[in-house]
């Protein structure tokens, strides 16, 4: 099957019930001077782009070999892609049925604590979504120091801000999508954007941007999101740049130039011997997005007070050993700070007098194992790829899988995550603070 986009003509593959195209270009590559810098338009090409190959990830390291989530999620070979700087791709499932149109359209943003990720990891998958009547897009980002470094000197270079360049990434992939998905079937009014753990940091962002004002329908945060949870830095214009200059200090060079000129892996190796260093001194990661004053305007609790926040619909939630869950907090049956700030969001919401929101609250253990319903333990069921999994995942897993994808899909499409054969789920409001807790029956 070939769509026709503003760039050329594209031919995606046939996978299941779904035409997939993969690495689709929606800039240019980040590289030589391009590198810290916004992301330009990509160029046009001729003749047909055979969509037939992941594209490759942005700059960053894997994880330890053994480690928890090495073991999870990238120990498969089949989903792994090599890391480079010329990332800025895009992937696209749609319903076999070339007939479809005016689909609802799921933009989902990886996770990776804003150092790694990409959007064709092993959980990732789109062919129950369009089963269900929903596109699904997957982009890749810049991470760490390649998407998020700033400086004096790339600010009086770029209009006196620097260091978003992950998020701004984002953006241009979510002006791609509205300028052409439509080729593809998909409806540009009803996006809705997705991501879990920095992913959903990202899309608290993004609806915090006056820049995406018209380009977002509908928005789901995954174990991140939220109101005064504490894990969203506020991280400022200034102390960034200085911070960048004191690492420009640290690497032995002095200009952006020199910066510029440095091989992709040894900058990686520097920047995140930066960034692991000052996640050990303050708990807090290095490189996120800035409050510049264009990407950004003020702090993420002053946006939703404000009414700074896009005024949209809205899903989001955490899960029973999610971030900033302790042991001692699960034995007094304490909740966290991220699923309190999940309900805080919804009421801060309702103060501004806009519709009230669902909040959920993932609690299944995952078999095989004691780790519990772990940070992106519901990227499994969400997905419904379930069975790439090692776990001895059970029927009532795959139900469960079919209740959540439902759920998903139903809200991307009207914004109430409602529908036939599913329990009933409220929303969370002052009089009645619901959280629908999602967990085999």
């Amino acid at each position: 099957m070939e769509v026709m986009t503003k760039y050329g003509r594209i031919r995606g593959v046939l996978k299941g019930d779904a035409l997939v195209y993969k690495g689709i270009p929606y800039a240019k590559p980040p590289v030589g001077e391009l590198r810290f810098s916004p992301p330009q338009e990509p160029e046009a090409w001729d003749g047909v782009l055979d969509a037939d190959k992941w594209p490759s990830k942005c700059m960053q390291f894997g994880h330890e070999p053994g480690s928890f989530y090495e073991k999870e999620f990238y120990a498969d070979p089949e989903y792994l892609t090599e890391p480079s700087e010329d990332c800025l791709y895009l992937n696209i499932w749609t319903p076999a049925d070339s007939a479809a149109k005016k689909l609802p359209v799921a933009f989902w943003i990886h996770g990776g604590a804003f150092l790694g990720g990409y959007g064709s990891e092993i959980t990732f998958d789109g062919e129950e979504y369009t089963r269900r009547g929903v596109i699904l897009v997957t982009i890749n980002y810049r991470c760490n120091i390649f998407g998020f470094f700033s400086c004096k000197e790339l600010s009086a270079e770029q209009g006196g801000t620097s260091g978003n360049y992950g998020i701004l990434d984002q953006i241009a992939a979510l002006r791609w999508v509205h300028e052409n998905i439509e080729a593809f079937g998909g409806d540009p009014d009803n996006v809705t954007i997705f991501g879990q753990s920095a992913g959903a940091m990202s899309v608290q962002t993004l609806v915090s941007s006056p820049l995406t004002e018209g380009l977002i329908r509908r928005a789901i945060m995954q174990s991140a999101g939220g109101y005064n949870t504490g894990i969203n830095r506020d991280r400022f214009q200034a102390p960034a740049e200085d911070g960048g200059d004191d690492l420009m200090k640290g690497m032995g060079v002095s200009s952006i130039a020199e910066l510029r000129a440095m091989p992709a892996e040894e900058l990686l190796k520097k920047g995140l011997e930066a960034a692991m260093g000052e996640m050990r001194r303050s708990g807090k990661l290095t490189f996120t997005p800035i409050i510049d004053g264009k990407v950004l305007v003020d702090t993420y609790g002053a946006s939703v007070e404000k009414g700074i926040t896009h005024d949209i619909d809205y899903m989001l939630g955490s899960t029973a050993n999610d971030l900033t869950v302790t042991p001692e907090m699960l034995e007094k049956g304490e909740k966290s700070p991220l699923y309190k700030g999940c309900i805080a969001w919804s009421l801060e919401q309702q103060k501004l007098g806009r519709r009230p929101n669902y909040v959920y609250y993932f609690s299944r253990n995952l078999p095989g194992d004691e780790e519990g319903a772990f940070h992106s333990a519901e990227l499994w069921y969400m997905f419904h790829t379930l069975h790439r999994s090692w776990r001895p995942f059970t029927e009532e897993d795959y139900d469960l899988a079919n209740r959540m994808v439902g759920y998903w899909t139903n809200f991307m499409k009207t914004g109430d995550p409602n529908g036939v054969g599913l329990p009933e789920w409220m929303p969370c409001t002052t009089e009645a603070p619901e959280v629908m807790v999602l967990d085999i029956l």
